[in-house]
């Protein structure tokens, strides 16, 4: 089971608050920034595989976890200082965010652990891997630039911050994907969807703290699921798939904004007909901006992404979760563990509800979620995973 401290440490990120020196139109916190990141290394290493690059997807994923970890003890450092003080302290500091990060992670699961010393002490382990990731650091954090420069346009220093993050990506223009985002045509257009998440509060007619959005939430689940595929002794491809999958599950929310369940139940057929018009747009809006090969890949994330799960072939099969683990986890179906995926999805709503009733901000619908968060998972299981042990710690207050 993941730690507790594990997922509570996650979620702190929604309450790091970037950019807190200039005027902000919007709230921009380190979670929201690492989800857009993680969205744009997924384009950057789908490009370098097109030209026959060998891309550990798996490595990929761990760099993105592993690079946060460090973020979220050190917090919203300046990129210049933070630059100078790993050239000047970086063995020091590294020991310092394994000294707080290890705690929580070696008796849970010690190889991880020693993959994560391995990369933060390493950093000549996997080059392709984190060039990928920097690139996607760097693009995330001119997405975020260009929304502060439009509300600071006389700040001084603005000028020199534009030039230093063009000076860091320049060193990454090899890369396919970085040309054609800076082309800003189609990746571009599919950078700045993933981007506009961010701007789609979660809850978003309940008073709350810290507030979430889409894009945000999105990386919770997404990395909650990637750690509980490892403690399954799930296959590559399957760790990747929940991964992704997990990570873009919201993203149709982009083009109909989050719609909650009881309006969805309110007619009947509704839902079906926002799930219907969903795909529209997928297929109508979002499919265009990528090549055409990665299609059915997008698609098989996009499309009923809490069903369990095998593709063979190019034909999708939904499975119970014992069919799909016990006879499937190869990386030849392509295993997806949706009902998983949609396990996390409440809990990481559970988890957004917990920590505003915990800072006094606990209006009714707050804390009838909680209740039904709890009565729903109170004895249910998926496999090994006793889904009450996850909600019990986030009982209402």
């Amino acid at each position: 089971m993941i730690p507790h401290s594990v997922i509570a440490r996650l979620f702190g990120a929604a309450t790091m608050q970037r950019w807190n020196d200039r005027v902000r139109p919007v709230e921009l916190t380190e979670l929201d920034k690492q989800a857009h990141k993680a969205m744009i290394a997924f384009l950057l290493g789908k490009f370098e595989e097109d030209r026959g690059a060998d891309v550990d997807w798996i490595l990929l994923i761990e760099g993105l976890l592993f690079e946060f970890f460090p973020r979220l003890v050190l917090t919203d450092i300046k990129a210049p200082l933070y630059h100078q003080l790993m050239k000047t302290h970086g063995t020091a500091i590294r020991a310092h965010v394994l000294r707080q990060i290890r705690p929580e992670l070696e008796a849970w699961d010690s190889t991880l652990t020693d993959r994560f010393e391995r990369y933060l002490c390493d950093e000549d382990e996997s080059p392709l891997e984190r060039r990928v990731l920097k690139a996607a650091h760097y693009l995330a954090t001119q997405w975020e630039f260009r929304i502060v420069q439009h509300a600071n346009p006389f700040m001084y220093g603005l000028e020199t911050t534009q030039r230093e993050i063009e000076h860091q990506l320049e060193d990454f223009i090899d890369l396919l994907g970085v040309r054609k985002i800076h082309l800003q045509r189609k990746a571009h257009g599919f950078v700045d969807l993933c981007g506009q998440l961010r701007f789609q509060q979660r809850w978003a007619q309940t008073p709350r703290l810290p507030r979430t959005t889409v894009l945000g939430h999105s990386l919770f689940v997404a990395l909650m699921v990637y750690l509980a595929s490892l403690e399954l002794g799930a296959c590559p491809r399957r760790c990747r798939n929940n991964f992704f999958c997990a990570l873009f599950h919201d993203l149709p929310e982009v083009f109909t904004r989050d719609i909650i369940s009881p309006v969805k139940k309110c007619v009947e057929g509704l839902d079906r007909f926002i799930e219907a018009e969903e795909r529209r747009m997928v297929e109508a809006r979002l499919l265009p901006l990528l090549p055409d090969a990665w299609h059915p890949q997008v698609r098989y994330y996009l499309e009923d992404p809490f069903c369990n799960k095998i593709r063979e072939h190019g034909i999708v099969t939904a499975l119970d979760w014992s069919q799909l683990h016990d006879a499937h986890n190869r990386d030849e179906y392509e295993p997806l563990d949706g009902e998983m995926i949609k396990g996390f999805d409440d809990l990481a709503a559970l988890v957004e509800a917990h920590e505003s009733v915990a800072t006094g901000i606990h209006p009714r619908p707050l804390r009838e979620a909680i209740e039904f968060f709890q009565k729903k998972y109170r004895d249910r299981h998926t496999g090994p995973i006793a889904w009450y042990d996850y909600f019990a710690p986030f009982q209402a207050s």
